[in-house]
């Protein structure tokens, strides 16, 4: 996991202190998860859930509408999105992952520190982002932005965004 990029939280200040995310779990076996999975309401296993990864590797989890920066304790992550279970007659596996945060604008290349965690789980998986969001930050106003369609404009000025992943490594 050394080799892989650490994120920080980018996103506003007063979200950093919203901690810690409430109903979280910091998943320790395959056995942990599902437990935590079976204790969840049946809308909440039909939308995507708030993840994490851990900088030990760990896959932190929490319901959707929690912050990132909570569930990772204000701490640096190797990855942040949104991930979706399979539950099918009690099989869980992971059925979409994005890297959707804002908070911390991963770069799509986190990806192998997402598959690392669900490897270590056992948990079949996409092998990929089923999303993949393009963050880059404003170097006129500072502005996060959500590149689409391959436009690098600023949604806010207008200026042009950088092409490569430009927030300060953590």
């Amino acid at each position: 996991m050394n080799h892989l990029r650490r994120y920080r939280y980018v996103g506003p200040a007063e979200l950093h202190d919203e901690l810690p995310a409430p109903d979280a779990i910091i998943v320790q076996s395959r056995e942990a998860l599902d437990r935590w999975l079976a204790g969840r309401i049946p809308a909440e296993l039909d939308e995507p859930f708030t993840f994490v990864v851990t900088l030990d590797g760990r896959l932190g989890l929490a319901p959707r509408r929690s912050e990132h920066v909570a569930l990772a304790a204000g701490r640096e992550v190797l990855a942040a999105g949104e991930m979706t279970f399979l539950h099918n007659a009690g099989v869980r596996g992971v059925l979409e992952v994005t890297n959707q945060s804002t908070g911390y604008c991963p770069d799509p290349d986190c990806w192998p520190a997402v598959g690392e965690a669900l490897d270590g789980l056992g948990l079949d998986h996409p092998g990929d982002f089923a999303v993949k969001i393009v963050f880059r930050r404003c170097l006129s106003c500072g502005e996060r932005n959500i590149v689409r369609d391959a436009d690098f404009t600023c949604a806010l000025c207008d200026s042009a965004l950088p092409a490569q992943w430009n927030f300060a490594p953590a």
